[in-house]
């Protein structure tokens, strides 16, 4: 109730207002609940069903997004977050960044020279997805190749998703059994299984302008991944297809030699100030630069 009391929420409804049009569409969700949702998110580390869950729980967290009355129904969708989250994009997300050290200035826990001096480290913000491997991915394209032609209504010779799920689940099993040689012929039958598959599709997308429109970003993907070989390195490599960013990274970690996600680099204030260290700035960089050319863009 007391950070309540210290954000200016009138900032936000200035600054996110110009994305709401009047009478165009479902009316939008109120832009405090948004932001106070978002804010708790950040502070305790949750993911937007736990946000949403703890929004039922405690009368408090209800109180900081608003409300006046204890609600026993959730005002929204989880879904919404996300797609508020798209609405605003990045550079408008920063106006919560900024109101939290304006909130902390007003409540004595920062002052202004804390941020004379700052401290700017890079480190790897891991991705949500499973160990990337050849004979996994050559399945998810197929599949997604497959899904393309039934939304786009083209009749393949074969899809070949039932066949690809047993060659990645036996080449799974030989390659944990020592059998590389074995483990490796599955992967090729993988491998000519998909490039088969897309020469397909594009020939029967040919014709059809709105489709290959609509599919131009996957289809890219794709010859990305039938080009790509294992020994290739660098921000080319594809790793993942629902998250073609992801880039394998090696930070010297003793636990971790490898990490796959996405470098980010983070400012934080030098010297301690009586409310703690404080976020000044966060990143995402992706493409894996050289730790030294992220500099520049960070201390501006």
């Amino acid at each position: 109730m007391r950070l309540a009391r210290l954000i200016d929420w009138p900032l936000f409804e200035a600054r996110f207002g110009a994305l709401y049009v009047e009478g165009a569409g479902r009316p939008g969700l109120p832009t405090r609940l948004m932001v106070a949702l978002h804010l708790l998110k950040h502070m305790d580390g949750l993911s937007d069903e736990a946000v949403c869950a703890r929004y039922l729980d405690s009368p408090y967290v209800q109180a900081f997004c608003g409300e006046s009355h204890f609600q026993h129904a959730l005002p929204l969708d989880r879904s919404s977050m996300t797609r508020w989250r798209q609405r605003v994009g990045a550079e408008r997300m920063e106006v919560l960044l900024a109101e939290t050290l304006a909130a902390a200035e007003r409540a004595g826990a920062v002052a202004e020279k804390h941020y004379e001096r700052v401290t700017i480290d890079t480190t790897v913000q891991p991705k949500a997805v499973s160990h990337p491997t050849d004979s996994k991915l050559l399945q998810r394209g197929i599949e997604a190749l497959a899904r393309m032609a039934r939304k786009h209504g083209i009749t393949l010779r074969q899809s070949y998703r039932r066949v690809a799920r047993a060659a990645r689940r036996e080449a799974a099993r030989l390659h944990h059994g020592g059998k590389f040689r074995e483990a490796e012929a599955r992967v090729r039958r993988l491998r000519t299984w998909f490039g088969r598959l897309a020469r397909d599709i594009v020939r029967k997308m040919a014709g059809n302008a709105k489709a290959k429109a609509a599919s131009a970003e996957t289809l890219g993907l794709i010859n990305r991944l039938l080009r790509q070989k294992r020994s290739d390195r660098g921000a080319d490599k594809l790793y993942s297809l629902h998250a073609p960013e992801e880039a394998c990274i090696g930070k010297g970690k003793a636990r971790t030699r490898f990490e796959f996600g996405v470098k980010v680099s983070v400012a934080t204030t030098n010297a301690q100030a009586p409310g703690g260290q404080f976020v000044l700035g966060m990143q995402s960089l992706p493409g894996n630069p050289y730790d030294g050319h992220t500099l520049a863009g960070q201390i501006e």
